[in-house]
């Protein structure tokens, strides 16, 4: 199968590529990896699949978050939390199913916060609330033709650590990758797969 993966040199990116070497993995990042995209222009996305051509299924990592209390969120950090992660993937699907397969997969990343909010979250659990929503419309339309699906990751031990913070409770890159693997080879769609399920 061939698998498109942008976001490919992030922490969780580079468990996917390693969980699914198996398959050819196209690794596609900002500014490194196999192929270059800047999410946040439609043209730096057209030329990526002018680029890679048909691909069986796409899966991203990518996309930037803000973290605030909701008190002191500004409009231009909620349109920097839309934009970053929100929009931009919109687009990114928008032109990447011209280029999937029949009966391929597209698989976004949204978060547990959609489900389980905390303090200084609330710009991070609306975007990811807003592409789990998405994904599960959007198969309802897509049929067996395209599936499409998100994957709901916990915090990541590694980020955790990265951060200071203790990761007892972290779930490690290489176990959230499993749930990659599950969103591109099973036949479901319009589904959240969280990640828990499938360590």
């Amino acid at each position: 199968m061939k698998i498109l993966l942008i976001g490919a040199t992030g922490t969780i990116g580079k468990a996917i590529a390693t969980e699914l070497k198996d398959h050819d993995v196209l690794a596609v990042g900002n500014s490194s990896g196999d192929y270059q995209v800047d999410l946040n222009d439609n043209v730096s996305i057209e030329a990526l699949f002018d680029k890679t051509g048909k691909v069986d299924a796409v899966i991203s990592t990518a996309g930037s978050i803000v973290f605030a209390p909701v008190k002191d969120l500004t409009e231009a950090q909620y349109n920097e939390a839309v934009a970053g992660k929100l929009t931009n993937h919109l687009n990114l699907f928008r032109i990447a199913q011209n280029y999937i397969t029949e009966g391929g997969s597209f698989t976004l990343t949204s978060g547990d916060l959609a489900q389980n909010p905390m303090p200084g979250g609330a710009a991070v659990s609306m975007v990811n609330g807003a592409l789990d929503s998405f994904a599960k419309a959007a198969a309802l339309e897509t049929g067996k033709a395209l599936r499409v699906n998100t994957v709901s990751p916990h915090f990541v031990k590694e980020t955790m650590e990265m951060m200071g913070m203790d990761s007892t409770s972290g779930i490690s890159a290489a176990d959230t990758a499993k749930a990659y693997r599950h969103a591109v080879e099973s036949t479901e769609s319009g589904q959240i797969f969280d990640v828990p399920n499938y360590v």
